[in-house]
């Protein structure tokens, strides 16, 4: 369960994390910076376990890692979007953080709700307004990705057995 942080259409990875800090590896580092271009107070507001919600188009524009980094090191437990670009989509189930296409979800949460996901039944609770929506839970393959923590943490368990 978190709190919504609400963006909109086209957040490009730029002002995710500016590109002056693409010198930065640190996870944590990342965190307190990130979403710098377009709410510079997001660090300081964002809780372990909140969500992000933005509109179409979500983390378009480079290929960096950085961005989808710095999300979940801030807290993030997943970010709902009416659609997300490709490779920001993939960068961030390879990183372990659940990325879920809801586009009327998207639309109607608003910032500052209190939402809940079920991310085996493939359902979004918002508790604020006691609306629900459904989205396309992930295939167990990835869904495997996610709970290891990212791709990485998955092969090296998988290793291991």
């Amino acid at each position: 369960m978190g709190i919504v942080h609400k963006y909109g259409d086209n957040v490009d990875t730029d002002v995710i994390v500016p590109g002056k800090y693409l010198s930065l590896n640190d996870p944590k580092a990342l965190a307190n910076i990130c979403m710098e271009g377009i709410d510079p107070e997001f660090p300081r507001r964002v809780k372990e376990g909140d969500v992000m919600v933005g509109g179409a188009n979500f983390g378009c524009g480079s290929s960096r890692e950085h961005a989808p980094i710095g999300i979940k090191a801030a807290g993030i437990s997943c970010i709902i979007a009416e659609s997300f670009a490709r490779i920001f989509y993939r960068n961030s189930i390879n990183l372990g953080l659940p990325v879920l296409e809801a586009p009327e979800a998207a639309r109607e949460i608003s910032a500052g709700d209190e939402v809940t996901v079920d991310m085996a039944a493939g359902i979004i609770r918002n508790r604020t307004t006691g609306r629900e929506y459904a989205f396309v839970p992930f295939p167990p393959s990835i869904m495997q990705i996610i709970l290891a923590g990212g791709i990485k943490a998955k092969l090296l368990s998988d290793a291991k057995k």
